[in-house]
């Protein structure tokens, strides 16, 4: 077991979240479902927590009811190797929810996501301050990131 784990409240959705997460990255599965109990404070049998992993790290969500509700001061963020890979993520975590800015995102659930090609993190990291610039200027314009865009900024 990992000794940190990100734990994720949910009005009533949990297994439904945890069911599409698992379904976008390999080497994801459901690890563990725990229901309510008499002692409540859910309804007997209903689902209180999903233990899952997401490419190998594991995660907690919670039906919590709606008493707390996600905002944007926590997301996760994802590591994309090809263009590709950014689009299909995108496209499936912005399903029902909307895309913000800058390669942020929030699902049909309410969490925020960064869907982040490498390759912005290799252009921003530029010694040049100047391509650096260039890149940081056209990534802020973008909601979904768009890999020849930032090369196309770079090299000016």
């Amino acid at each position: 077991m990992q000794k940190i784990t990100t734990f994720l409240w949910f009005d009533d959705q949990a297994e439904e979240a945890a069911a599409f997460y698992t379904s976008l990255f390999d080497d994801s599965r459901i690890v563990d479902v725990q229901r309510y109990g008499e002692a409540g404070p859910g309804e007997p049998g209903s689902v209180m927590v999903v233990t899952f992993e997401l490419a190998g790290q594991q995660f907690i969500a919670l039906n919590g009811g709606p008493r707390f509700t996600f905002n944007e001061a926590i997301s996760l963020s994802v590591d994309c190797e090809t263009q590709e890979e950014v689009d299909e993520l995108w496209a499936k975590l912005t399903a029902g929810g909307e895309g913000v800015a800058c390669g942020w995102l929030k699902d049909r659930y309410g969490l925020s996501w960064q869907v982040v090609p490498r390759k912005l993190t290799e252009l921003l990291n530029d010694p040049d301050p100047v391509k650096s610039n260039r890149v940081m200027q056209a990534m802020l314009g973008m909601k979904k990131i768009d890999i020849q865009g930032l090369v196309d900024a770079y090299e000016g």
